[in-house]
Protein backbone atom coordinates (compact mmCIF):
# COMPACT_ATOMS: atom_id res chain seq x y z
CA UNK A 1 0.00 0.00 0.00
CA UNK A 2 1.46 3.45 -1.31
CA UNK A 3 1.86 6.17 1.51
CA UNK A 4 -0.70 8.75 0.27
CA UNK A 5 -3.06 5.60 -0.18
CA UNK A 6 -2.34 5.30 3.94
CA UNK A 7 -2.96 8.74 4.20
CA UNK A 8 -6.35 8.68 2.54
CA UNK A 9 -7.42 6.03 4.72
CA UNK A 10 -6.42 7.79 7.75
CA UNK A 11 -8.24 10.47 6.75
CA UNK A 12 -11.39 8.01 6.92
CA UNK A 13 -10.31 6.80 10.25
CA UNK A 14 -10.54 10.36 11.47
CA UNK A 15 -13.95 11.02 10.15
CA UNK A 16 -14.96 8.07 11.72
CA UNK A 17 -13.56 8.87 14.84
CA UNK A 18 -14.84 12.59 14.74
CA UNK A 19 -18.15 10.75 14.28
CA UNK A 20 -17.71 8.83 17.68
CA UNK A 21 -16.70 11.58 19.38
CA UNK A 22 -19.64 13.46 18.43
CA UNK A 23 -21.88 11.19 18.91
CA UNK A 24 -20.85 10.86 22.50
CA UNK A 25 -21.05 14.59 23.11
CA UNK A 26 -24.43 14.40 21.73
CA UNK A 27 -25.98 10.98 23.23
CA UNK A 28 -28.53 10.89 25.81
CA UNK A 29 -26.53 8.55 27.80
CA UNK A 30 -23.01 7.84 26.95
CA UNK A 31 -21.29 6.05 30.80
CA UNK A 32 -18.53 8.25 31.96
CA UNK A 33 -15.32 5.57 30.87
CA UNK A 34 -17.08 5.23 27.71
CA UNK A 35 -16.96 9.17 26.99
CA UNK A 36 -13.24 9.38 28.34
CA UNK A 37 -12.28 6.45 26.69
CA UNK A 38 -14.15 8.42 22.82
CA UNK A 39 -11.95 11.40 23.95
CA UNK A 40 -8.58 9.80 24.50
CA UNK A 41 -9.27 7.92 20.99
CA UNK A 42 -10.13 11.59 19.91
CA UNK A 43 -7.15 13.00 21.07
CA UNK A 44 -4.95 9.99 19.91
CA UNK A 45 -6.47 10.62 16.55
CA UNK A 46 -5.29 13.94 16.34
CA UNK A 47 -1.74 13.27 17.76
CA UNK A 48 -1.15 10.62 15.09
CA UNK A 49 -2.26 12.76 12.45
CA UNK A 50 0.65 14.30 12.24
CA UNK A 51 2.88 11.55 12.44
CA UNK A 52 0.80 10.13 9.72
CA UNK A 53 1.88 12.85 7.93
CA UNK A 54 5.02 12.73 8.32
CA UNK A 55 5.98 9.41 7.92
CA UNK A 56 8.33 8.16 5.46
CA UNK A 57 7.94 4.33 5.50
CA UNK A 58 5.10 1.58 6.31
CA UNK A 59 7.30 0.47 9.36
CA UNK A 60 6.08 4.14 11.01
CA UNK A 61 2.38 3.99 9.87
CA UNK A 62 1.83 0.73 11.13
CA UNK A 63 3.36 1.59 14.89
CA UNK A 64 1.22 4.55 14.35
CA UNK A 65 -1.86 2.68 13.38
CA UNK A 66 -1.44 -0.11 16.56
CA UNK A 67 -1.32 2.74 19.07
CA UNK A 68 -5.04 3.89 17.54
CA UNK A 69 -5.82 0.14 17.32
CA UNK A 70 -5.27 -0.07 21.33
CA UNK A 71 -7.23 2.86 22.12
CA UNK A 72 -9.56 1.71 19.88
CA UNK A 73 -9.82 -1.95 21.59
CA UNK A 74 -10.50 -0.13 24.91
CA UNK A 75 -13.19 1.48 23.15
CA UNK A 76 -15.19 -1.26 21.86
CA UNK A 77 -14.64 -3.22 25.37
CA UNK A 78 -16.17 0.02 27.30
CA UNK A 79 -18.87 -0.50 24.38
CA UNK A 80 -19.99 -3.83 24.57
CA UNK A 81 -19.52 -3.82 28.79
CA UNK A 82 -21.87 -0.16 29.09
CA UNK A 83 -25.42 -1.70 29.50
CA UNK A 84 -27.45 1.38 27.43
CA UNK A 85 -25.43 3.36 24.72
CA UNK A 86 -27.25 4.91 21.96
CA UNK A 87 -27.43 2.99 18.64
CA UNK A 88 -25.84 5.79 16.78
CA UNK A 89 -22.91 6.20 19.30
CA UNK A 90 -22.14 2.64 19.56
CA UNK A 91 -22.59 2.22 15.47
CA UNK A 92 -20.27 5.28 15.70
CA UNK A 93 -17.53 3.45 17.62
CA UNK A 94 -17.46 0.11 16.11
CA UNK A 95 -17.16 2.16 12.48
CA UNK A 96 -14.09 3.41 13.54
CA UNK A 97 -12.74 0.39 15.06
CA UNK A 98 -13.23 -1.70 11.76
CA UNK A 99 -11.51 1.35 9.80
CA UNK A 100 -8.42 0.98 12.33
CA UNK A 101 -8.66 -2.74 12.02
CA UNK A 102 -8.67 -3.03 8.00
CA UNK A 103 -6.27 -0.15 7.65
CA UNK A 104 -4.04 -2.22 9.96
CA UNK A 105 -4.25 -5.78 7.99
CA UNK A 106 -3.23 -3.57 4.55
CA UNK A 107 -0.24 -2.95 5.87
CA UNK A 108 0.85 -6.25 7.12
Amino acid sequence: MHLHQVRERFEQIELCIDDAALACRSSGYAPQELKEYVGELDRRSDQLKRLVQQARDPASLLECIESLEQVGERVMEACRNARHVDPQLRSAIQEAHLEIAALKRALH
